[in-house]
């Protein structure tokens, strides 16, 4: 963890410094275009099959810098896990630790195209690129937007958009630099990492996700990815869904997972949620989930969320059971 620290802000930091006398030509403030935010979700979890427990699942911090030149920088540093309780332990943090979650510079090379370097969110699908808790209707993610490729990557990414129709394309190339260098609790390593990620935004946003990969183990195969993804909106409903399918460079099963979400308005900012999930791994195991739920959006920026989660199969991260948290941006 700390060697990825220490490279990809080594990285970063160097083409910061190399912006400031450009910016200082164009007698911009450096300093005051930066701006700090965050996030944090805080909760309680009565498993079905183990003791309840209540959490602070984790506190975000975002660091921005962006002015009238054609950079811009982002950066999110997280506290995981930082504090739990439960019957058997009490209060504890021995689960905490920091994660740098993005680390990027962008830089604008014309309208239709930009440069990304540094650490930024794999983009697969649609979930793992807006996964912050505030923005997504569940406490709980979908299994296949964890376990089927790497959440984020340290490298370089090409991305822009053109205009189709009266609608826009948007296309993004990424490719890794350098692989992870401290595995986090039970992350599975990625290495050699490349692909690509197509987007209609239209009535129905449709994406699409291409990518090859290995796993950072002994005699690990290349893994093609292959990845669908949608959102709607019909009235008051919202209609998402994602679906992935890998196989290896020598034709066998990589792994596949899809899930299907709606959240429907009943009326003074409630949501009425439900979702099915089905994935399947050759090593991992099978495993199906159902989610029922509400949540309520308390402000623009907080989300109280009930949801109640069955199904078959075990798998890390993946509890049965109820689950309310509340997720607050700030």
């Amino acid at each position: 963890m700390f060697k990825r620290f220490i490279v990809v802000i080594a990285s970063v930091t160097s083409l910061l410094g190399l912006c400031k006398p450009v910016l200082a030509e164009d007698n911009s403030n450096f300093w005051d275009s930066f701006a700090l935010g965050g996030y944090s979700s805080a909760g309680v979890e009565i498993p079905r099959d183990s003791k309840a427990n209540a959490f602070i699942n984790e506190i975000s911090l975002i660091l921005t810098w962006e002015n009238e030149s054609r950079f811009k920088f982002f950066g999110e540093f997280e506290l995981e896990e930082p504090l739990k309780w439960n019957s058997q332990q009490g209060l504890t943090t021995r689960d905490a630790y920091l994660d740098l979650e993005r680390f990027y510079l962008d830089y604008n090379l014309s309208e239709k195209l930009n440069l990304r370097a540094g650490r930024f969110l794999t983009p697969a699908g649609r979930w793992n690129l807006i996964h912050a808790a505030p923005l997504v209707w569940t406490s709980t993610r979908p299994i296949a937007t964890r376990l089927l490729f790497p959440s984020s990557i340290n490298g370089l990414m090409l991305y822009g958009s053109v205009p189709y129709q009266d609608y826009a394309f948007e296309y993004t190339f990424f490719t890794e630099g350098l692989k992870d260098q401290i595995r986090d609790d039970n992350e599975i390593i990625y290495k050699h990492v490349n692909g690509a990620r197509f987007t209609l935004n239209a009535p129905i946003n449709i994406g699409l996700t291409l990518a090859s990969f290995q796993e950072d183990r002994p005699l690990s195969p290349t893994y093609r990815l292959f990845g669908l993804d949608f959102v709607t909106h019909i009235g008051n409903l919202e209609l998402s869904g994602e679906g992935f399918y890998r196989n290896t460079n020598k034709g066998n099963d990589g792994g596949s997972g899809a899930y299907l979400q709606s959240a429907y308005h009943l009326g003074n900012e409630w949501y009425w949620l439900t979702r099915l999930e089905t994935f399947d791994h050759p090593e991992s195991g099978s495993a199906e989930r159902w989610l029922i739920g509400a949540t309520k959006r308390v402000k623009p920026n907080q989300l109280l969320k009930f949801e109640f989660v069955g199904g078959s199969g075990e798998l890390p991260d993946s509890p049965r059971g109820f689950i309310s948290t509340f997720a607050v941006l700030f």
